[in-house]
């Protein structure tokens, strides 16, 4: 037999970018300890509302299963006598298996003892399963209330706990565990009792509850798109916001409202960043993308009143608009350009100067990428124009004010103040990858200042000894390492890297003797950040290992990892592997003179034919590695034969070195596509 099990957690509201996290958390371990603990389910479900995180567990087995372990003891001739008695290494195996010294079994040497468990109901378990589960609960934050020690991320008020209709007693942070719940807080009055905990969210919605945050969802995108519809718009629904929305309220109701038309003369990031960044709006555009003086807003609750709330929420929006436009007119009382000067009061970090000081530097580093790049003098123009300009918008009153506007009003006050579009477009490009779901730079310009931008962000850090650690990342460097990489491989960009540092460390006056250091360290953590996006990428672990000894070109250790995953797919490259790594073994010494009048035996001077062949067809390859590793796969024959018959540890010296120094060059150029002892066969 089994039941339904309904664990509700009552709380004050939750802060809704806790509660996925939460939810998912408390789904894990309710699986993992009814799995250990050998009690059988069907299906677990977590539910959750702002003051409300919920379990339901369909199916629980009304008892656990037994079990029969076998433990393996010591040898037959050490458990027992000449005699077959048993000894006091049996007696004493037996007793700490609690069983008799008769039942120990005999099996391939050794003795056993099978202890059988018989499972206990599981009514009797839950008094400790549940109040385990809700005190090993994490979050990013708790909170300690009156003079308890508990820990939660905010104060408990009630307990649901029921198997079936049997209510599980106990009792954590002074409330006890019943079958009472609560509805919602203006539309429900007082404890409410939950028969039974397979209509559990039956009963919540009697309440004005919709518990399931998924059907929660579809009510809400149902009625935003319904009702800009209505007003002949679509509603600009961002999955971020969506889901903030969903966990803010419990009884979901849309409402549409409006805003006066002059306000429709801002940028339009201007308006709709105070609406869905301060307010949880929901925008509302036309059929050619166009703001319309629309919002659509979700309230906690019924349509009771619903015109009293939208005048409510259509004042607070007015207030907010037009303190975006009176910072609009006083920041276009000067270009964009003249806010410069303001940015040498802004200090960017300790000991490094100002945000003027990191501009200069930005401007020069796009030179410096333009170059590395090729590009041609107009496009070094804008980026360097961009990059001096990137900041200036720091210190608007605009983005003071509306900081998520950072960029965006830099560009929109560049496009105004008559700069290209290049220069406006990269202004706000180079904070791009603002997120790990955001676009990367689609400009050239945009993507030089972002390269430059955070490698200055990451060398300035790092010469200040702030370098992440665990968790602990203040500055966001992993997530900046990670644009630069992106951004190298999405945009097929051959760079320096370690060359891009050291500009870098120069503009910084970073001193001289600590240089090697510092660039030592960057680069082991963006070798990091290689290594996450080529796993991320399915690349296999050892395919990773072999291909980012030299991170120093990410493009083409990209390239490379994608070429050799290919390639070991097929069978020429798996068993040619073995040829590789023969050579490396034995080609340690950086021996590199060969003298072809010192090669004896016909297999080396085939070899070194072979090899001379194959390296003038390289040279003219660049850097297509997928023909390079071809033209490398076709001398595992001649080294093959090579080590079948030539002994390369000659008693000559010269003959000796001269082997070793053919091996050498053969092995430099095979890494230069990957280093094959570290794949796995």
């Amino acid at each position: 037999m089994s039941k339904d099990l309904l664990l509700e957690i009552g709380t004050e509201e939750v802060p809704a970018h806790f509660m996925p996290a939460i939810l998912e958390q408390l789904n894990k371990k309710a699986q993992s300890i009814f799995t250990d603990l050998h009690i059988e389910f069907s299906a677990t479900k977590t539910l959750g509302t702002p003051r409300r995180i919920a379990l339901l567990v369909k199916n629980l087995a009304e008892k656990q299963a037994d079990i029969s372990t076998e433990y393996k003891g010591p040898a037959v001739n050490i458990a027992y006598d000449s005699n077959n008695e048993p000894t006091k290494a049996a007696i004493g195996f037996a007793r700490g298996k609690k069983i008799n010294v008769e039942d120990l079994t005999v099996k391939d040497g050794y003795i056993y003892a099978v202890v059988h468990e018989k499972g206990q109901n599981t009514s009797s378990l839950l008094a400790k399963i549940l109040p385990q589960l809700i005190e090993e609960l994490n979050f990013p934050k708790n909170m300690r209330w009156g003079n308890l020690d508990f820990r939660f991320v905010r104060p408990l008020r009630w307990i649901v706990a029921l198997y079936d209709a049997e209510i599980i007693d106990f009792t954590i942070a002074n409330v006890k565990s019943g079958n009472k719940t609560r509805g919602h807080r203006f539309l429900s009055d007082g404890e409410h009792v939950i028969a039974n905990a397979s209509v559990y969210e039956e009963s919540l919605e009697k309440l004005f509850i919709i518990v399931d945050q998924n059907k929660r969802r579809s009510i809400i995108e149902q009625q935003i798109n319904e009702l800009a519809a209505k007003h002949n718009g679509h509603a600009q629904i961002t999955e971020e916001l969506l889901e903030e929305v969903i966990y803010l309220v419990e009884y979901p109701t849309a409402l549409c409202g409006s805003f006066e038309d002059k306000y429709l003369q801002l940028p339009k990031e201007a308006v709709i960043t105070p609406m869905r960044e301060h307010q949880r709006y929901f925008p509302v555009l036309d059929d050619a993308g166009k703001l319309m003086p629309l919002f659509i807003t979700v309230r906690n609750g019924g349509q009771k009143s619903l015109e009293i709330v939208q005048h409510g929420n259509e004042r607070v929006l007015r207030a907010r608009l037009a303190d975006a436009q009176f910072f609009f007119d006083e920041d276009r009382k000067k270009s964009l350009a003249d806010y410069l000067e303001k940015l040498k009061t802004v200090v960017f970090q300790e000991g490094l100067g100002s945000i003027y000081d990191k501009a200069l530097r930005l401007e020069k580093l796009a030179a410096f990428l333009g170059d590395s790049f090729q590009l041609d003098q107009q496009e070094i123009t804008a980026a360097k124009r961009a990059a001096l300009l990137a900041k200036a918008d720091l210190v608007t009153g605009m983005v003071c004010e509306f900081t998520e506007l950072q960029g965006i009003m830099g560009r929109e006050y560049a496009l105004l103040d008559g700069e290209t579009p290049a220069v406006a477009t990269a202004i706000d490009e180079h904070y791009m990858p603002r997120s790990a779901t955001d676009n990367m730079p689609s400009t050239i310009a945009g993507k030089v200042v972002s390269l430059a931008d955070k490698i200055d962000n990451i060398t300035a850090t790092f010469s200040r000894g702030l370098i992440p650690t665990g968790s602990q990342d203040p500055f966001a460097l992993r997530r900046q390492a990670l644009g630069i990489v992106n951004t190298l491989i999405e945009s097929k960009l051959n760079l320096s890297l370690s060359a891009f540092i050291a500009k870098a460390m120069e503009l910084l006056n970073v001193p001289a003797d600590k240089q090697a250091e510092l660039q030592t360290s960057i680069m082991d953590f963006m070798r990091l950040r290689v290594n996450n996006i080529l796993a991320d990428a399915a690349i296999r672990y050892d395919i990773v290992d072999a291909v980012t000894n030299d991170i120093d070109n990410v493009y083409s250790v990209y390239k490379k990892a994608l070429i050799v995953a290919d390639k070991l797919t097929s069978t020429d490259l798996t068993t040619t592997i073995q040829s590789f790594v023969r050579v490396s073994n034995i080609s340690k010494e950086n021996i590199l003179s060969v003298d072809e009048a010192l090669f004896i035996e016909t297999e080396e001077k085939d070899l070194y034919a072979a090899y001379s062949g194959i390296s003038k067809n390289i040279t003219t390859m660049n850097d297509n590695y997928a023909l390079i590793l071809t033209e490398l796969i076709k001398l595992a024959v001649p080294i093959d034969k090579f080590f079948d018959k030539v002994m390369v540890m000659d008693k000559d010296e010269k003959i000796k070195n001269n082997r070793l120094a053919l091996l050498k060059n053969i092995d430099n150029s095979i890494k230069q596509i990957a280093d094959f002892t570290k794949i796995v066969l």
